[in-house]
């Protein structure tokens, strides 16, 4: 979906902000970048769609390279979601969704019908929600209309740049829930810049580590936490001992919703790392106790269980 081939930016002053990276985003993926500040995670980003032009190497979308593309196709076959949310105060939220679909030429019964959908899709009531102005909305609303404007012409592919790091924690956690859900819903895919380690392990398919413009380290949530590649990463996302956890199946569990499961079964006696082979090939497995299913657990259950050991640990 999205390739780097040996891409470098250098800025007039001098700086090396990436030094010829090469990476490949399958399409449909949750795909994070982070690293500390002037690593050049959020350049990485811009150069998708750019609104920095890279110095040396190619970006190439769908097979195509970048450069060839119209810049006004291009960025309209891109959403964009920023950290300052930036919808346009004079405009109502159904005009804010509309503004790509009416560039693109949509009917206004296609863009009405898709405001609503969007709307709904974020659990904001469209009849309550598609007159009101942005100033009439609280922080996390406004962004979560940030969301769904990128989504608003249905792009394939969303950038989100630090999107939530400005609001406060409880509407944060909201939005990552929220992005997660609809990740699920839409599989589009998604390049997310943070520079939150926690963030990233709750919402990313997989992680690109970054430092002085150049990649660490990239793998699943799985693989950095338990097989980092150096020091610099492994404190980075922070130390996680599950040895001092007592780490017990049935207190992370889901309850069975259902009659009959017919996925892969483990014993409740099984330990983390035994958790952690069976979901690396199934994305949820049942839990077994006294042979009797007594719950489910899937893979966003164990990285929380993570995240909540490195709060524990005080690694935050």
């Amino acid at each position: 979906m999205i390739q780097f081939e040996n891409v470098s930016k250098l800025f007039q002053d001098g700086t090396t902000a990436v030094n010829s990276i090469n990476l490949t985003i399958n399409k449909g993926e949750l795909f994070v970048l982070i690293g500390p500040s002037g690593s050049g995670k959020t350049t990485t980003l811009k150069m998708i769609n750019r609104l920095i032009d890279i110095t040396n190497g190619t970006i190439l979308v769908d097979g195509k390279k970048i450069s060839e593309y119209e810049i006004s196709e291009l960025r309209w076959n891109i959403g964009y979601v920023l950290q300052q949310i930036a919808l346009f105060p004079h405009l109502s939220i159904e005009e804010n969704i509309a503004v790509v679909p009416e560039m693109k030429k949509w009917t206004k019964e296609t863009i009405a019908a898709r405001v609503d959908e969007l709307l709904e899709m974020v659990g904001l009531e469209p009849q309550t929600y598609k007159n009101r102005k942005p100033n009439e909305l609280s922080g996390g609303q406004q962004q979560r209309i940030g969301v769904i404007r990128a989504l608003a012409a249905d792009p394939e592919i969303i950038l989100m740049d630090e999107p939530f790091s400005a609001l406060d924690p409880i509407s944060r956690e909201k939005l990552q829930d929220d992005i997660v859900s609809l990740q699920k819903a839409i599989k589009k895919t998604i390049v997310f810049v943070t520079h939150d380690m926690q963030e990233a392990l709750k919402l990313g398919d997989r992680i690109c580590i970054m430092k002085d413009g150049e990649i660490v380290q990239i793998g699943t949530p799985e693989e950095l936490i338990n097989n980092p590649v150096n020091d610099f990463v492994k404190d980075f996302i922070g130390r996680v001992s599950h040895e001092n956890i007592s780490f017990k199946l049935e207190h992370i569990l889901s309850p069975l919703t259902i009659s009959h499961f017919a996925g892969p079964i483990i014993p409740v006696t099984s330990s983390f790392q035994e958790t952690l082979e069976a979901l690396s090939e199934n994305d949820q497995i049942g839990i077994e106790k006294d042979g009797a299913i007594i719950g489910l657990i899937d893979r966003q259950s164990l990285i929380q269980y993570q995240l909540n050991g490195m709060k524990e640990g005080g690694n935050e």
